[in-house]
């Protein structure tokens, strides 16, 4: 039975990934309740004494705006971090999935990004996040996994801020000019399953990179609208312009990925973005 050590814990997708990945093997999950961010080498040590089979890093400095202000901490989190947890896992022979962001893109694309185009991060967030992309595929045995507009039903995020918001009245100014891919947090998880079960069977396989999104695309104000009206509330989302709603982090305007890579390797693609905020609200 192969071990998996999930790096994260109570985080949405790692929370879902506990779940998906105990059909599969022997799960252990660690959090920052016992190992801290800012020490990424207490993550690489935890590696090499529990010598899972598979290591899923789902730790990372998420904060986008205040990553500006806090360069040192992203950088160790989403770059020093997942650097030593690749090395350690290929020190004892694991393979690695990781995962990043559209924001490594700078949003000026206007058809779906392939894994192959030009990077270009907006800000330290996305360049922090690129430099860990490179530390993982430094051994060519582990993934990385792009995501897109993450939302769950645990955690902080923007399903959840729109429900809080409506139900309690409160206005909701949403932005119509960012163009993404809302992706479930279990539609991730069950995605990296599968991934994982294929790259243990063949151990001596390629990994690489892949981006992983629901289909479809949507922007902020339509993803806000989807859901109200899923939630049949009476409150209504006003649509502006990121010039009206300034943020200290610039964002991509464009962030939807092809999914073309991960299906034809997996075999998995996720279904349209709006069916799948519906199943999620059921839940």
């Amino acid at each position: 039975m192969p071990r998996f050590l999930i790096m994260g814990r109570q985080g949405q997708v790692a929370w879902e990934l506990r779940r998906t990945l105990s059909v599969l093997g022997e799960v252990h999950a660690l959090g920052r309740e016992s190992l801290d961010p800012d020490d990424p080498s207490a993550w690489g040590r935890a590696v090499r004494e529990l010598r899972p089979d598979m290591v899923v890093n789902a730790v990372a400095y998420t904060a986008v705006d205040l990553a500006e202000t806090e360069p040192e901490r992203a950088q160790r989190a989403n770059a020093e971090l997942p650097g030593e947890v690749s090395r350690a896992a290929s020190q004892v022979g694991a393979r690695m999935i990781h995962y990043s962001t559209d924001y490594v893109f700078d949003g000026t694309g206007t058809v779906p990004y392939r894994e192959e185009d030009r990077t270009n991060p907006l800000g330290v967030y996305g360049r922090t996040k690129l430099l860990g992309e490179e530390a993982v595929l430094a051994d060519d045995r582990h993934c990385v996994i792009r995501l897109c507009w993450v939302y769950g039903t645990r955690g902080r995020n923007f399903l959840l801020t729109v429900r809080r918001l409506a139900g309690e009245g409160k206005p909701l100014r949403i932005v119509s000019d960012q163009r993404g891919c809302p992706t479930w947090s279990r539609d991730i998880a069950e995605a990296t399953g599968q991934a994982a079960r294929q790259l243990l069977v063949a151990r001596d396989a390629e990994g690489g990179l892949f981006h992983l999104a629901s289909g479809g695309q949507t922007t902020w104000h339509g993803f806000a609208s989807e859901i109200l009206s899923l939630m049949e509330s009476p409150s209504q989302a006003e649509a502006i312009s990121t010039v009206e709603y300034p943020t200290p982090a610039r964002r991509p305007a464009y962030s939807v990925l092809a999914n073309d890579k991960f299906a034809a390797r997996f075999g998995v693609r996720v279904p349209d973005w709006r069916g799948q905020v519906a199943l999620a609200l059921e839940g």
